[in-house]
């Protein structure tokens, strides 16, 4: 294990400690320090991987022991980056904060665990803490008074996805003679039935989904994200949604065996489940007006991406094509790592955004024209990555994305072939949708002028943090053919051969082999800059002509840009029609008059989407619980008589049982 988690493990449980007992300030130095440390220490293990470490614990006799793998170390690397800048910035919506820092204390260590421990036990807890410090995080800050019931919906469906891991391990240690180490998981697949192992695979794409943002998961994104702060966003949306991502490609590739049945049924479904959820979570960002709201469904979408990659694995491993298998679950994890930098960046960015202006919500107040140069190339370098413009590394993950799924030509079965092909179209709409949504984001929330009198300036410690985040987002990229090799273990050890190094030809990266496709950020950070000096050459030259400038005809009144702005409803309405199927909008209009009714006194206009699960699922899920706990209030009536007859009945049931 490498030296550097050892030391960021007792940071972050000394800046829970420090926390506790109120120590704001050194708990958040500790807390970021431990993540910085983390960082370097996921990064100095690459490309071995780490040791193993074994603990002098045991948890039901079975000794805790960490192993951190080549993977785990790249995904916590990319994960720990936003969750330092996030954690030295802290969050911006309350002064007192011991109660954030200790949940996100709670959720590394947590995420720690769930990278490195090698037994059900110790990981069960893990993933639990990972659960328990994000709902403490969002507790802590308090955003509003619906933001328990928020918080707890959240949990709720975190612990139905725990269940599932659950029953999936414990059927797992069963076929393994009741051995919870995952080095015995293997065999135990192994030797289960097509169907058993099927079912088993399915538990653990609905268990970790429930983390991931899979369909219907996803649903309690928005509102848990947005009860809090774009520092929670960070940590959430970076280091434990890599760690989620993490445990589902574990229990997939490692434990499920090549050549084994049922395993292109499984992958064709996590390919469908993945392909789905992201056109879902793609759609629904378009709709927000809220930026943390409008993150986590772009948080939602790319992982959902990332596992239908997971799933095309699969499916190339069903067909008896180990490279191409390897090039999947490769692609997987650089999209969910860039996706890391990315995303944090933009949580920090609309932080910002809120310290200065005192809101999360997406209008034009022209901040750009306001804050620094930094602040402005941060954002715009994480938004081009999310929107997967080149030379950033969302663009490189994408586009390796699509050259996966456009190997489907090479599969024997029709079954395969068809999935892949569908899953090209369905993340095509995902990824022309993510378009949209960013430049709506970036367009309104940064970019728009909103002739504001006196804009407020955005902090100098928001400036450097996303300007670091965009430049790691756009170096990242540029260094993918230099970093790649550091996956070759992992990927030899899954698939038989180093296949990460093969992605990359010099400063090309390529699928496998450059015959098929290529690209290349690294060249293209030189020639981009070159091709813009042709636009510059023609705005100078048309400065030597004069320019007259006309206001906008307003109907015959005065223009006021504040408000003919161009709204997040207005950039989104078309879509909301044409989608209106999916999305069943709402619209109400409310009228206040004064004693007749052609003077309007008040108008109030309010407009919303209706979720795909919540009704048709969730809420009658809810009914149900609320009608069993009314029916079993009868236990606290207070009545002696009550409780005295369940004890007599109990006493009988007993001494039935014992003179059978």
């Amino acid at each position: 294990m490498p030296d550097g988690l050892i030391i960021a493990f007792w940071l972050w449980v000394a800046a829970l400690l420090a926390a506790l007992a109120r120590w704001t300030p050194v708990a958040r130095a500790l807390l970021a320090l431990g993540a910085a440390v983390g960082v370097w220490g996921a990064a100095s293990g690459l490309p071995a991987g780490g040791g193993v470490l074994t603990l002098p614990i045991a948890l039901a006799e079975q000794s805790v022991r960490l192993h951190y793998p080549p993977e785990a170390l790249w995904l916590m690397a990319f994960g720990l980056v936003p969750a330092a800048l996030a954690a030295a910035l802290c969050t911006p919506l309350r002064a007192s904060r011991p109660g954030w820092l200790a949940g996100a204390a709670i959720a590394l260590i947590g995420a720690l665990g769930v990278f490195g421990v090698q037994d059900a036990y110790s990981f069960l807890i893990a993933w639990e803490l990972m659960s328990l410090g994000g709902a403490v995080m969002l507790l802590a800050e308090r955003t509003s008074p619906a933001a328990g019931r928020a918080t707890l919906y959240m949990l709720a469906l975190l612990e139905v996805g725990a269940v599932a891991i659950l029953l999936a391990l414990l059927l797992l240690a069963a076929d393994a003679h009741g051995s919870v180490d995952f080095a015995a998981f293997a065999a135990s697949a192994a030797g289960m039935s097509t169907g058993l192992r099927v079912f088993v695979g399915l538990l653990f794409l609905f268990g970790f989904g429930a983390k991931l943002g899979l369909l219907p998961f996803y649903e309690w994104f928005p509102g848990a994200y947005a009860s809090g702060s774009g520092a929670s966003g960070a940590l959430l949306s970076g280091v434990i949604l890599n760690a989620a991502l993490f445990a589902l490609s574990r229990s997939l590739i490692d434990w499920l065996p090549a050549g084994s049945g049922g395993l292109l049924e499984l992958g064709i479904v996590v390919t469908a489940v993945g392909v789905l959820s992201s056109i879902l979570a793609a759609l629904y960002a378009f709709q927000q007006d809220d930026w943390r709201r409008l993150l986590s469904f772009s948080s939602a979408e790319n992982a959902s991406i990332a596992v239908a990659t997971l799933g095309a694995s699969l499916i190339f491993r069903a067909d008896g094509q180990p490279s191409l298998a390897g090039l999947a679950w490769t692609v997987a994890i650089l999209h969910l790592s860039g996706h890391a930098l990315a995303k944090g960046g933009m949580f920090l960015t609309s932080d910002g955004v809120y310290s200065a202006g005192g809101s999360y919500r997406l209008a034009q107040h022209g901040w750009l024209r306001t804050t620094s140069l930094a602040f402005g190339i941060g954002a715009l370098f994480a938004t081009m990555s999310l929107a997967a413009l080149p030379p950033q590394i969302g663009f490189a993950t994408e586009w390796f994305t699509f050259q996966t799924v456009f190997q489907g030509f090479h599969l024997a079965s029709l079954g395969g072939r068809l999935t892949l092909a569908l899953a090209g179209a369905g993340l095509a709409l995902t990824a022309a949708v993510a378009l949209a949504t960013f430049v709506k984001a970036f367009g309104i929330g940064l970019l728009g002028d909103g002739h504001r009198p006196k804009s407020p300036h955005v902090g100098s410690g928001y400036n450097v943090a996303v300007l670091l985040l965009g430049l790691a987002v756009l170096g990242s990229s540029v260094a993918l053919p230099v970093c790649l090799p550091a996956l070759d273990p992992a990927s030899a050890l899954k698939f038989g051969a180093p296949i990460a190094h093969t992605l990359a030809s010099g400063w090309l990266l390529v699928p496998l082999t450059d015959t098929f496709a290529f690209i290349s950020p690294s060249k293209l950070v030189i020639v981009m800059p070159l091709l813009a000096i042709v636009p510059l050459l023609l705005l100078l030259n048309a400065r030597r002509f004069a320019v007259r400038r006309a206001p906008v005809w307003y109907g015959g009144m005065r223009e006021r840009p504040q408000h003919t702005a161009t709204t997040s409803l207005t950039f989104s309405n078309a879509m909301r029609t044409f989608y209106s199927f999916i999305y069943r909008p709402t619209l109400d209009t409310a009228r206040e008059h004064r004693a007749v009714a052609y003077f309007i006194e008040k108008l109030e206009f309010e407009h919303d989407i209706a979720d795909v699960f919540g009704p048709a699922l969730f809420a009658p899920l809810r009914r149900a619980v609320l009608r069993i706990a009314g029916g079993l209030r009868a236990l606290q009536s207070g009545d002696l008589n009550f409780y005295l007859a369940l004890i007599g009945a109990l006493l009988i049931i007993i001494l039935g049982l014992t003179l059978r």
